[in-house]
């Protein structure tokens, strides 16, 4: 009988979202078989998985783009997260795709992130002889390192859109495609919202070729963004050429201006070098690891361990261990 209530929203999916849209009953389903949840979807039952995993909580405590930031307005890595669900959603909605999918996309999407940004990301990058990317990072994280090392179980669709929402080839879903998309225009607008307040930049320093098509205040320009993907999707995720083009313009000025600008990227090198005396530290030592990846070490090999470790690492916890390795203590 409880049933009857996910199936009303089965029913509903199938009677009410767009023929593009992925709907509940045609997922691909989970790696491991489980019973359908009597009131949750698929779809509803990863994104609630995800809300509750360690790996999301610990995003509220890693960098977005500024190291660390002494102000509570600055973004994090989980408000990141949240920016680019709202949006995404807004998207699905109003194309009529799947909003449980593209949330659940949305929400793990950073999930294996590591600290500081992508300076701790090209760091264990450029020290692992296996590579590292945050995205398969968080397809890891959901397969197997979260659940002491059961993983979530999601979706073969959820996977896929995390695996899919940076670069490479597009996600099968629109869902997936959606996520992608929110992922730039959340993120290229709060930095410059963060650089504006860090004093690193002014909006109106922003090239009118490139405010007169997207606008010159973050709402006006998430609005235009949304707007020209609403209006410019059927079968694929797309702008119009005009938006897409001022946005490439504006990505590139906001890596000349702050991803590149001394002063908001000033303490970069010293988490890059902080990152990779961890990661030196830990292979030539892996008996030091905590005892849950001590454990993970005969099936996955210690480049890779040493990766999942850091990678999970807030910034403050990251901190907290160099100095425990390398810092005197004061005798007392």
């Amino acid at each position: 009988m409880q049933d009857i209530i996910r199936l009303k929203t089965e029913k509903f999916e199938d009677e009410f979202l767009s023929p593009y849209a992925k709907k509940s009953i045609d997922s691909k389903g989970r790696a491991a078989e489980e019973e359908n949840d009597p009131f949750r979807t698929c779809f509803q039952r990863d994104r609630d998985r995800i809300i509750h995993c360690n790996a999301f909580r610990r995003l509220k405590h890693k960098t977005q783009v500024f190291l660390s930031p002494e102000g509570d307005h600055y973004r994090t890595r989980l408000t990141h997260t949240l920016e680019v669900s709202q949006i995404a959603r807004t998207i699905a909605r109003c194309l009529s795709l799947n909003e449980d999918l593209t949330e659940a996309i949305a929400l793990g999407h950073d999930l294996g992130h590591t600290p500081f940004g992508h300076a701790g990301e090209r760091a264990l990058n450029n020290c692992c002889p296996l590579g590292f990317r945050h995205y398969e990072q968080s397809v890891r994280v959901v397969e197997y390192l979260e659940k002491d090392g059961k993983g979530l179980n999601l979706t073969a669709e959820v996977r896929e859109g995390i695996m899919r929402h940076t670069c490479g080839e597009q996600s099968s879903t629109l869902e997936g495609q959606a996520v992608r998309i929110a992922d730039k225009i959340a993120y290229i607008n709060h930095d410059i919202d963060d650089a504006v307040r860090g004093g690193v930049m002014l909006e109106s320093d922003i090239p009118t070729e490139i405010t007169d098509v997207l606008g010159n205040r973050r709402s006006i320009r998430i609005n235009n963004m949304i707007t020209s993907v609403v209006n410019n999707s059927k079968e694929q995720i797309s702008m119009d050429s005009e938006t897409y083009t001022a946005f490439n313009k504006l990505h590139d000025f906001m890596f000349e201006r702050v991803y590149r600008n001394p002063v908001a990227k000033g303490e970069e090198g010293k988490a890059v070098e902080l990152v990779e005396r961890l990661y030196q530290y830990f292979t030539e030592n892996p008996d030091k690891l905590p005892e849950e990846f001590k454990n993970m070490l005969e099936k996955h090999g210690t480049e890779r361990v040493v990766c999942d470790y850091i990678a999970g690492m807030t910034d403050r916890y990251a901190v907290q261990v160099f100095n425990g390795l390398f810092v005197p203590y004061s005798w007392k």
